[in-house]
């Protein structure tokens, strides 16, 4: 019974489709190129994670034993870092904020004349 119903899912056709669905001779050697760069890619990953340990090894401790000196170093140096930044965002404020002025005081000057010449005619 195994056997009969087995023969009734596998028609002589199938063989053919098979074959038809194989990878075409374009895609093989897309493999068989890129399998050696894949290889030497993922090796060269390796190295570089391994590099990364060693060196992480090696200057944890004196990260440690340098602490004291380091920690304060990067903090001077990212609140001058801060310092300069927020510095420039004043000066760019203060730029705009003078340039919009003194185009608010021409605007004025150009339409005080029409505002007197409005209020003595009301008066």
């Amino acid at each position: 019974m195994a056997e009969q119903h087995h023969n009734e899912l596998h028609h002589p056709t199938d063989e053919v489709s098979l074959h038809d669905k194989g990878p075409t001779t374009s895609q093989v050697l897309a493999v068989v190129a890129l399998f050696p760069v894949g290889g030497t890619l993922l090796f060269l990953a390796g190295l570089v994670l391994t590099g990364t340990v060693v060196g992480l090894a090696v200057a944890a401790p004196l990260f440690l034993i340098f602490s004291p000196i380091l920690v304060p170093a990067a903090l001077t140096l990212a609140l001058s870092v801060a310092g300069f930044i927020t510095s420039g965002a004043f000066g760019i404020t203060a730029l705009s904020s003078v340039a919009w002025l003194l185009n608010y005081v021409r605007r004025m000057r150009w339409s005080l004349p029409e505002h007197f010449e409005h209020t003595r005619r009301r008066v």
